[in-house]
């Protein structure tokens, strides 16, 4: 089993050959900070992750969490490092400066969230739900709610929590039965029992701070009748101290295919003190503000994880021998050629190298559309919300759909090996088969991306994106080198053009169309918008030096370009299918 290596080399590659968001930052006045501050940031975030996660991953992975009437105990290691996490100050990066936090931008906290989440991402939700629930507060909750509970959070001293999924509803939230009810001092009485709630109990932090979702009185039937509560297992004192244990508790931890190291709690609320976050009856609204980065969160697991994978996969490859190549012995004087002599493992590791790599440049595209429309202002603004609402669904739902991908090749290289415990693999498949699921299955994201995303607006935030694919293409065509490459992509953007222009058509007239072609939909724009960031990398690495990593990703370039990218053809003919072959079996059939 490899040791885990932040892939630092890339990321710095892509954050600043790429991207070059040094000048983002300086054209946003985000203050302090160049390359060389981010450069020592992402160091000793590499040595955190390296030193102190990785090594307690599968071991947290073996023992799980532990379950009493007492709560609920971390597995060993755990709470040691969530406490040297946030004593490196971590918790705090991206916070609001007025209460504690740093204030970095998107672009600098999304790599150091890929290294949290390969070297360990059961861990790794713990702050990740904290940083979302802290940026749900911010937007909306009353000024006294965010002087007594943000800087407690991003000291780390106490975690955060998201409650709100029920036994009975998931996806539907309108349906909720969990309820508030006004006590005299303006608090409300929360009661209702929440499921599949990620470190809802647990010792690492000596509090956690729940975002419950229940319904006042006589709130509105269905989701409009939402309303956000925060809950504190303990409340607080005035002085900021720990007072007395809120009656929220942990009924029982899930027994799960993946992330055992992360407790998965059944969260009972017997009246539990709550205040509300935001106006009554919109607790949707404050939910969805962290949405977009919780889902871009989600995708960047995805990435992390497989990164992991692919790390292992490689080495074993390297030296496990087997075989002889078919143009003659690679290792004459060896019993067999080790497998990178072998077409098909190479064609599994170049395409987990190609999915990494590129949902890598993927979510520094996303954040920095994020960090854009948080941070810019007027028409840029304007322009960047509308890149973030079209391009979230597609950073979670396709990242994670390809880094199942991606860990499954890296399973199937190893053979036999890859399917027990020893060498990691098989946990990497289970780590990453809930982040197609969780923060809304990709099944969602994908009728997100085509119904509300496209459909609903004549497909104008598509012309977005294709206006910035073009910007890009005009400016590198003056690359000779990269011609062919942007011939590629300029068809691959005429068929998605072609398919959603289908879909809009066919949406007038059929209401199942849209349904019937989310997901090969959202598959197609996931390889455009690949295909679009594999151009972008090889335009940088032909204006670098030459060197081993700048051939190196040429070579992982075209290799997209002629395996993967033609995939969009028969992805266009299965959205313009129609829903016909979906719809016509009866239900009874089944």
């Amino acid at each position: 089993m490899a040791d885990y290596k932040v892939p630092l080399a890339d990321i710095q590659f892509t954050m600043k050959s790429v991207f070059q968001v040094d000048k983002l930052w300086a054209h946003l006045n985000v203050p302090d900070l160049d390359f060389d501050t981010a450069d020592a940031i992402l160091e000793e975030a590499a040595k955190l992750c390296e030193q102190e996660l990785a090594p307690i991953n599968r071991e947290g992975d073996e023992a799980g969490c532990q379950w009493s009437p007492e709560g609920v105990t971390s597995p060993k290691g755990f709470k040691e490092a969530y406490q040297t996490y946030c004593e490196g100050g971590w918790a705090a990066l991206g916070g609001n400066p007025d209460y504690d936090g740093m204030g970095m931008p998107k672009t600098l906290i999304s790599p150091i969230e890929e290294m949290v989440q390969g070297a360990n991402v059961a861990f790794g939700l713990a702050p990740m739900l904290t940083s979302g629930a802290a940026l749900a507060i911010n937007a909306h909750a009353s000024e006294d709610l965010k002087q007594a509970y943000l800087p407690k959070m991003y000291s780390g001293q106490w975690c955060g929590a998201m409650d709100l999924t029920e036994p009975h509803c998931g996806t539907d939230l309108g349906l909720i039965r969990s309820k508030a009810q006004p006590n005299d001092d303006g608090s409300y009485a929360v009661t209702g029992t929440k499921i599949f709630i990620t470190w809802g109990e647990h010792d690492m932090a000596e509090n956690i701070v729940h975002l419950v979702l229940a319904k006042l009185p006589d709130a509105p039937a269905g989701s409009r009748g939402i309303s956000m509560f925060l809950v504190p297992k303990f409340l607080p004192n005035d002085d900021g101290s720990l007072g007395e244990r809120n009656p929220i508790n942990c009924g029982s931890l899930e027994k799960k295919m993946g992330i055992k190291a992360s407790a998965t709690c059944v969260m009972n609320l017997d009246g539990a003190k709550g205040w509300l976050v935001g106006e009554a009856n919109k607790g949707l609204a404050c939910m969805f503000t962290m949405m977009n980065y919780e889902r871009l969160a989600v995708g960047i697991q995805g990435v992390g994880v497989a990164e992991n994978s692919y790390q292992t996969a490689v080495e074993y490859a390297r030296e496990r021998l087997q075989g002889r190549s078919a143009t003659g012995p690679k290792s004459p004087e060896k019993d067999a050629d080790n497998l990178l002599v072998h077409p098909d493992v190479r064609r599994m590791l170049l395409t987990m190298r190609a999915f990494n790599e590129g949902s890598r440049a993927f979510y520094f595209y996303t954040a920095k559309w994020l960090d854009i429309a948080k941070l810019g202002e007027g028409d840029e603004r304007k322009y960047a919300e509308g890149m973030v609402s079209l391009l979230t669904p597609v950073s979670k739902a396709f990242m994670t759909d390809v880094a199942l991908q991606t860990a499954i090749h890296g399973q199937q290289v190893l053979g036999g090996h890859g399917y027990i415990r020893e060498w990691g693999q098989e946990q990497h498949v289970r780590d990453i088969r809930i982040t197609q699921i969780y923060e809304g299955t990709n099944g969602i994201q994908a009728m997100d991306l085509i119904g509300r995303k496209t459909v609903a607006n004549g497909g104008e935030l598509l012309k977005l994106y294709l206006a910035d694919v073009d910007a890009f293409v005009n400016d590198a065509a003056g690359q000779n080198e990269m011609s062919a490459m942007l011939s590629q992509l300029k068809a691959a953007v005429t068929t998605l053009q072609e398919a959603t222009d289908a879909v809009l058509a066919a949406s007038k007239t059929d209401p199942d169309a849209p349904g019937a072609a989310a997901v090969d939909y959202l598959d197609l724009f996931g390889y455009v918008a690949y295909g679009h960031m594999w151009a972008m990398m090889a335009a940088a690495a032909y204006r670098s030096e030459e060197s081993d990593f700048s051939r190196a990703k040429i070579a992982v370039a075209n290799f997209f370009f002629a395996k993967l990218l033609p995939q969009v053809a028969s992805l266009k003919h299965r959205v313009v299918a129609g829903p016909t072959s979906v719809m016509n079996l009866d239900e009874n059939l089944f």
